[in-house]
């Protein structure tokens, strides 16, 4: 049992920004987004990694292709690839929103810019060339008049038909999905089963297998929410098309080939290439690695014999991880369980943990990113207690961030499979967390996650540490005579009534998961 006061997994390195052409542009990016109070960048340490890494997974030509008067389309980008790349199951994502009311000028209109990059290109200017955009588009049918590629010549492809001398509606349509041959053409041709005349593309594949597709279209009334809705129905009748395999596996998706090829999620240690450490804890270290051309943070068992406790820990650990898989629990890669060579790999959570960004960066919270944090939670503890899994470590040093801000419920070590009776006993965990059923060692619950949760939401609404005044041991003797943290003043009356019912004594009176989460959920539409 280890009740030392860990606090986390994993760091967040940080990446030097490269200049395009002597000019920074992420910097500016970063600095107008600032400038005109964007929360994700006035509130997030981690965003300007954020907004690096989105750069990188991108050619050059993307940055010739930023709006700085909509600078907030930036945002907009990473977080449609992270939900692209989350969720494939509701792939391609979409936004759709409307632009401008525009009079056309007869035969002579023409679309003004048009421009398309494949994963493969690095132009440092888009009009360099016309061949490689031409080659992107040359089986879509797009039923084009005269498109105008940027910088460079016409092109008279057939029938398309702009409305002459009317007033035209134009909207952007941006999508993304994993990569593959034949996605354009796809995508317009779900454009125009709608109705739609594409007026403008901008088409971008990232490095890692994702696209991100902008389409400027007319052909529709202000209504956005109609578009969107003709949209969510286009995609749903496509729905199986959009599974096609990429032109280039990503490295998630050699991981699970791998995987696959090996069985039972036992890696090859050959693929395995270690860094450096970034975490120590009792029983081993966490390594920063890369397996397959995926980072990877991997909990290496410090001692080559390990003793039957910590085989036992270990075993279970890998047990539950082969069981679990959620959006917000850390994914599991796979495992070497022979010896001398036990080892666990898990993703890599390059925004680390929720105990260092409270508390090493002094972050106090907005109630919109609070509530959102914590319904990350209840929605991974929900999936566990569903699945008869008892974490007993939940804490903010086990909540670990990607690059998105998502939290994911992390460290097995000491969880365990509900017993058939339903409680369990024995004093595990750590104690600023512990509920007092398990401190007591009486029988225990699902409830006891419960417990170890309310002082995690108290975390999140004071960016302290429990009990900062007392030892760890004095909090767990105050917590067994009723001892708990003290709300603030000018807490939200919502969050009070959900952290007092969450830490009651009598464990038969907290709330589950999925009722919490129910009522954050409901609290965030108001918030």
């Amino acid at each position: 049992m280890d009740l030392t006061e860990g606090i986390g997994e994993s760091l967040s390195p940080t990446r030097s920004f490269v200049s395009l052409s002597g000019y920074d542009i992420k910097t500016d990016v970063y600095n107008r987004l600032l400038d005109i109070g964007n929360d994700e960048a006035l509130s997030d340490p981690y965003f300007l990694d954020q907004l690096n890494a989105h750069f990188d997974r991108l050619p050059s030509s993307y940055v010739l292709d930023i709006n700085m008067d909509r600078i907030e389309d930036v945002v907009l980008h990473i977080k449609l690839l992270a939900k692209a790349k989350d969720y494939p199951e509701k792939r391609p994502v979409f936004h759709v929103r409307f632009l401008e009311n525009l009079r056309s000028r007869g035969d002579d209109a023409t679309v003004q810019h048009v421009t398309s990059v494949p994963s493969t290109s690095r132009r440092n200017k888009v009009s360099e060339g016309e061949s490689e955009a031409c080659s992107k588009f040359e089986d879509l049918n797009l039923d084009a008049r005269k498109i105008s590629i940027q910088g460079g010549g016409k092109h008279d492809w057939k029938n398309f038909s702009v409305r002459q001398d009317s007033l035209l509606q134009m909207h952007e349509v941006i999508f993304s999905t994993s990569d593959k041959p034949k996605l354009l053409s796809q995508l317009s041709a779900l454009l125009s089963d709608i109705g739609l005349n594409i007026r403008e593309a901008h088409v971008f594949s990232t490095n890692d297998g994702y696209s991100l597709d902008v389409f400027v279209v007319d052909g529709w009334p202000e209504d956005v929410e109609g578009l969107y809705q003709a949209m969510e129905k286009a995609v749903n009748r496509c729905e199986g098309s959009w599974s096609g395999s990429s032109h280039s596996q990503s490295a998630a998706e050699k991981v699970l080939a791998a995987q696959t090829k090996v069985g039972d999620r036992e890696i090859d240690k050959r693929l395995l290439k270690m860094g450096e450490k970034i975490a120590s804890g009792s029983c081993g270290d966490l390594i920063r690695g890369v397996y397959l051309g995926q980072d990877v943070a991997v909990k290496i068992l410090r001692s080559e014999h390990p003793n039957d406790s910590l085989e036992d820990e270990f075993s279970q650990e890998v047990a539950i991880l082969r069981k679990v898989q959620h959006k917000n629990v850390v994914r599991f890669i796979g495992a070497c369980t022979q010896p001398p060579n036990h080892c666990i790999i898990t993703e890599y959570m390059p925004g680390g943990n929720l105990y260092e960004y409270l508390h090493k960066n002094h972050v106090i919270l907005k109630l919109p990113q609070l509530v959102k944090f914590a319904i990350d939670v209840c929605r991974g503890m929900e999936y566990l207690h569903q699945n008869n899994i008892i974490h007993r470590d939940l804490k903010t040093a086990n909540l670990l961030m990607d690059y998105n801000r998502v939290v994911k419920v992390a460290d097995f070590g000491v969880a365990r499979f509900q017993n058939q009776s339903g409680i369990m006993t024995g004093e595990t965990g750590t104690y600023r967390w512990m509920a007092p059923e398990v401190i007591n060692h009486q029988p225990y619950d699902q409830k006891a996650d419960v417990f170890s949760f309310a002082i995690v939401l108290w975390e999140l609404v004071t960016s302290k540490v429990p009990y900062d005044s007392m030892s760890p041991l004095l909090a767990a003797l105050g917590v067994r005579q009723g001892l708990r943290p003290e709300i603030p003043a000018n807490t939200h009356p919502m969050l009070v009534q959900l952290m007092t019912k969450c830490w009651e004594a009598d464990s038969g009176l907290r709330p589950s998961f999925s009722e919490i989460r129910t009522e954050l959920e409901a609290f965030i539409e108001q918030v």
